[in-house]
C-alpha cells in the first residue's frame, strides 16, 4: 500500500515595516512599498517577508492575528485577520494568512477566495500558488491544482513542498505515474532526510514495471 504523509507548507509570514513615524503617531495615510516577496528556505518551509508600509495599530493587530492562528484559535484569528485585510486590502501576507487558516477550517471557498486575491495582488507568489494547489485539489478542481503547482515550481524549482504536492496529485489524484515520478524524485533530492521519499520513488517505479 503506497501511504502518503499530509503534506502542507509551514508557512511563516512576517510585516518588515518601514514606517516613518514617530512612536506615539502612526502615519495616517501610508503608501505601499511595491516589492516581489522575499523568500528564504529552510527544512521546515519559506518564510516569507512582505515589505510595506503600515500603520502601527495595524501592525499589532497583524500580530495578533497571526499569534491567535498559530495558537489554533482559528475563530478569533480570522476574524481579526478579516479585520488586517479590511483595513489594507493590499498587504498580500494576511491575504495569504486568512486563506490558510479558511483552509485549515474547511472553509474552501473563501480560503480560495482569500488566496486568488493574494495572486492578483502578486501574481509570482510561489506560496500563494502551492497553497491555492492545496485547496484546489480539496475543491477537486484537479487541472487547476496541476497547473497552480508548476507555476510555482515554474517561479521556485527547489520549492520542495509544491514539488511533493505535485507529485501526490499525480499519483493518487490523475493517474499519471511518469510526473509522479518526476516529482517524487526530485522532492527526493531535495530532501533526502525524509525516509518516506524513496519509499514513494520505489512504489511508483514497480507500479510503472506491472
Amino acid at each position: 500500500m503506497h501511504l502518503h504523509r499530509k503534506s502542507h507548507i509551514v508557512l511563516a509570514l512576517a510585516l518588515a515595516t518601514t514606517c516613518a513615524c514617530s512612536s506615539t503617531t502612526p502615519v495616517a495615510k501610508p503608501k505601499t512599498v511595491v516589492t516581489t516577496a522575499d523568500l528564504t528556505t529552510d527544512a521546515t518551509g519559506f518564510t516569507v517577508v512582505d515589505e510595506v508600509r503600515v500603520p502601527v495599530d495595524v501592525r499589532t493587530q497583524y500580530g495578533d492575528a497571526v499569534r491567535l492562528l498559530q495558537q489554533q484559535q482559528f475563530e478569533q484569528g480570522i476574524a481579526l485577520m478579516r479585520a488586517v485585510t479590511e483595513r489594507m486590502p493590499e498587504l498580500t501576507a494576511a491575504h495569504v494568512d486568512l486563506g490558510i487558516a479558511y483552509g485549515r477550517v474547511g472553509d474552501l471557498d473563501n480560503g480560495i477566495a482569500s488566496l486568488e486575491r493574494a495572486r492578483e495582488l502578486n501574481p509570482r507568489h510561489p506560496v500563494v500558488l502551492n497553497e491555492l494547489g492545496v485547496l484546489y485539489r480539496k475543491k477537486g478542481r484537479f487541472a487547476d491544482a496541476r497547473a497552480s503547482y508548476e507555476s510555482a515550481l515554474a517561479l521556485s524549482p527547489d520549492f520542495h513542498f509544491a514539488r511533493l504536492n505535485l507529485a501526490i496529485l499525480c499519483d493518487i489524484y490523475l493517474a499519471d505515474l511518469g510526473c509522479a515520478l518526476d516529482n517524487y524524485q526530485s522532492y527526493e533530492r531535495a530532501m533526502p532526510d525524509d525516509a518516506n521519499a524513496a519509499k514513494w520513488v520505489a512504489n511508483v517505479r514497480t507500479r510503472l514495471n506491472r
